[in-house]
């Protein structure tokens, strides 16, 4: 059972998203542009506070609630949902979690009011699960790291209010000869650093992403985040988290599916009835509720294990393997009860059938969630 706080976060969350988001956001999408409005909106709203304390300006909720918050979001649309997720798993969480005071009181503030976003870069061109890769490069000169190379696919990294990036950089060799990998905090602006052209994508319309280059780039030796050479470990846990929040928004495209099936059926008229009528459409969408609700209780169980702070590492792997292919499964089965109009853009179902994939590869693969998951059982 979920709290009456949280309860209440859902409802004012989920009116939000049909009244604010739903009458504008397809618009968006088709034009690739950022939802400037809404985000501010969603800022006011406290939504980019919400697992943040008082104390630094947040709601004082915790992950959990973040995790409701991007559900409701994307049962509406995802570009939405995986910039309030980036913007605070990726962007604000790496600072908060393993920031100096000076800098939690630089970055903190604006970030956690939605006045800024920041990104994380991470993955490189050549290197994606391959993390440890990496061929960015940082160098120490004097009092200023030196930074050469290049990030790909980096969510909220060049939009009109992006405040930063922490990226992923060889600082150095450890003594067993693998590389010694630190994040550092690159504002915006800094020389050297380049915000290449937004992709065309095929889903997430509405967001922002982007390939960033590094051309000897300075930025100051203070702007180090966390200890150095502990980049690998610190990245993981963001990842960790940030799987449970893919997880939640994965099962609000499952849901929204189911919404917009139901509503559709009902409508749709074929010899003589509404096709809801059918008992091969009711067993459709049956199996779609199905999938959703079992999802979501796949990322209640490891945003409950990680609050309580027990290990959460294979159950949040678990929930967002199976989240994200529960979405992209009845995004398909949305599209198809939907027929030649699932096929349209102006219909709901078909900005979530082209925003469903990338669940499935986004913040660990398919693939690297079994990798995760058989590791812990020793294998």
């Amino acid at each position: 059972m979920l709290t009456q706080e949280h309860e209440a976060l859902k409802e004012s969350v989920r009116e939000f998203a049909r009244e604010v988001v739903a009458p504008v956001i397809g618009k968006f999408y088709e034009e690739h542009s950022f939802p400037y409005d809404i985000v501010r909106q969603m800022g006011r709203m406290g939504l980019f506070g919400l697992p943040f304390p008082e104390e630094r300006g947040g709601m004082g909720g915790d992950y959990f609630a973040l995790c409701l918050a991007l559900e409701e979001l994307a049962r509406v649309d995802s570009s939405v949902a995986i910039t309030l997720e980036a913007a605070i798993s990726l962007g604000a969480m790496p600072i908060y979690r393993f920031g100096t005071e000076e800098q939690k009181a630089q970055w903190l503030p604006r970030l956690i009011s939605g006045e800024a976003l920041a990104a994380f870069g991470l993955t490189e061109p050549g290197f994606g699960s391959d993390a440890g890769g990496t061929q960015t490069r940082a160098v120490l000169d004097g009092d200023e790291w030196v930074i050469n190379g290049a990030k790909a696919f980096i969510t909220n990294s060049g939009t009109d209010i992006t405040a930063l990036v922490t990226v992923t950089a060889v600082t150095g060799t450890n003594p067993d000869g693998s590389k010694e990998l630190s994040t550092i905090i690159v504002p915006s602006g800094t020389p050297g650093f380049t915000v290449q052209p937004g992709y065309s994508k095929v889903g997430w319309c509405a967001s922002d992403t982007h390939e960033l280059t590094f051309s000897d780039c300075r930025v100051p030796a203070a702007n180090l985040l966390g200890q150095r050479g502990r980049g690998f470990a610190q990245f993981l846990r963001i990842l960790d988290e940030g799987r449970i929040a893919i997880a939640a928004l994965a099962v609000g495209l499952a849901q929204g599916c189911v919404d917009e099936s139901v509503k559709y059926a009902k409508e749709r008229h074929a010899f003589g009835k509404p096709i809801a009528g059918f008992q091969a459409i009711q067993f459709k969408i049956a199996d779609m509720e199905m999938r959703a609700h079992t999802a979501r209780l796949a990322y209640y169980d490891a945003a409950a294990r990680m609050l309580a702070g027990d290990d959460f590492k294979r159950q949040a792997a678990i929930a967002k393997l199976h989240a994200s292919e529960v979405a992209v499964t009845n995004a398909r089965e949305a599209t198809q009860i939907h027929g030649g109009y699932g096929f349209m853009n102006e219909f709901p179902v078909a900005r979530f059938w082209r925003d469903s994939k990338i669940l499935e590869i986004g913040e660990g693969t398919s693939e690297v969630q079994r990798m995760i998951i058989a590791r812990d059982l020793g294998l």
